[in-house]
């Protein structure tokens, strides 16, 4: 019965995102993009297993965000993330990833942070960034995590952070429900 109630619940957000797949930034604004590793143990061992990048962004102006399983990230693959999830003009704040050097012929303005020497740049905010992969790796579970289910661990955390306020975010939940599951109309298996 659990597992079918946490499915609900993942194909509800999981839903909620794909309607929401917009892209983030413009001109005038702000986006931070990172990639993170997200790692697990095995039965509480020494052994990792199961790794998964994600690569995300999120505009410091509006607090929209972004996060996308991928399988690599070298510069083709993370390049046509940011073509599908952020506005050309914006301008972008990473890491010096080399996987990046191509952001300005692209039409964005690219600011670095050198990690070596800060590790959270004071001119150019990543905080926001480092911020949204404590958020994420909090409610993505430790144990029991399955891959197939990563993208609806993402969505949670996606729909946890635009509705910070547990009142607005069940009513919106509800509402998002109520859109994917219609009573009025018969569902096709």
């Amino acid at each position: 019965m659990a597992d079918s109630v946490e499915s609900f619940c993942r194909d509800v957000l999981v839903e909620w995102c794909v309607k929401r797949d917009g892209k983030i930034g413009g001109p005038g604004k702000i986006v931070a993009i990172d990639e993170n590793k997200f790692r697990r143990r095995k039965y509480n061992a020494t052994r990792l297993v199961e790794d998964q990048w994600v690569f995300g962004g999120i505009c410091q102006e509006t607090r929209a965000v972004f996060l996308v399983p991928v399988e690599k990230c070298d510069q083709e693959t993370l390049l046509n993330v940011i073509r599908e999830r952020v506005e050309p003009g914006t301008t972008i704040i990473s890491d010096c990833w080399r996987a990046y050097n191509c952001l300005e012929e692209e039409g964005y303005r690219h600011l670095t942070v050198n990690h070596s020497i800060n590790f959270v740049d004071p001119n150019t905010h990543t905080n926001t960034i480092e911020r949204l992969w404590k958020e994420a790796k909090r409610k993505v579970p430790l144990f029991g995590r399955r891959k197939k289910h990563f993208v609806g661990y993402l969505a949670k955390t996606m729909f946890m952070m635009t509705f910070p306020n547990a009142n607005h975010r069940f009513h919106h939940f509800l509402v998002e429900a109520s859109a994917l599951y219609n009573p009025q109309q018969p569902q096709h298996s």
